[in-house]
C-alpha cells in the first residue's frame, strides 16, 4: 500500500470566480510538486465546471500524493450522480467525463449521505518526486 506523501483540500462556493479559484488551487498544488500538471488541469477543470454547473453546491477540492499516484477529488452536496453520455458532434457541453476516462488512469464517483466525490487519479514517477523532496 502507498504511504500518502501530502494531502490538501480546500472548500469553494459554487460560482465562476470561485470555480477560478479552485482551478488556481488544483494547479498551484501541482506545480509545488513539481509533476507536469497539463493533464491535472484538464481533468480538475472538467469536475470543477460540473460541480458549478449541474451539482450547485458549496465543494470540495482534494488532493492526495502518493508514490505512485496523485488523485484529486471534487466533493460536493447534491447526491444526483453524474452520468457519462455520448454527445454528438455538434455539441457544446457533454463531453467532460469522456474526457476524464480517457486522460485518467483511474476514475470514480463515490455516493455518500448529503452527496458524493467524483475523482480521477494520474500516475507519478517516484524519481521526480524524491527529486522535489517528497519521497
Amino acid at each position: 500500500m502507498n504511504n500518502t506523501l501530502l494531502e490538501v483540500e480546500r472548500a469553494f462556493e459554487p460560482d465562476e470566480p470561485n470555480a477560478r479559484a479552485a482551478r488556481r488551487f488544483i494547479a498551484d498544488t501541482v506545480a509545488a510538486i513539481g509533476l507536469p500538471s497539463e493533464d491535472a488541469l484538464v481533468l480538475g477543470n472538467e469536475l470543477v465546471t460540473n460541480v458549478v454547473l449541474h451539482a450547485r453546491t458549496e465543494f470540495v477540492v482534494s488532493m492526495a500524493l502518493t508514490e505512485d499516484s496523485i488523485r484529486v477529488g471534487v466533493t460536493d452536496q447534491n447526491s444526483r450522480l453524474p452520468i457519462r453520455v455520448n454527445a454528438p458532434l455538434d455539441a457544446t457541453s457533454g463531453r467532460g467525463l469522456s474526457i476524464v476516462a480517457a486522460l485518467a488512469q483511474r476514475w470514480g464517483v463515490d455516493a455518500h449521505p448529503g452527496g458524493k466525490t467524483v475523482w480521477f487519479e494520474l500516475s507519478c514517477q517516484g524519481e521526480k518526486l524524491r527529486a522535489a523532496g517528497f519521497a
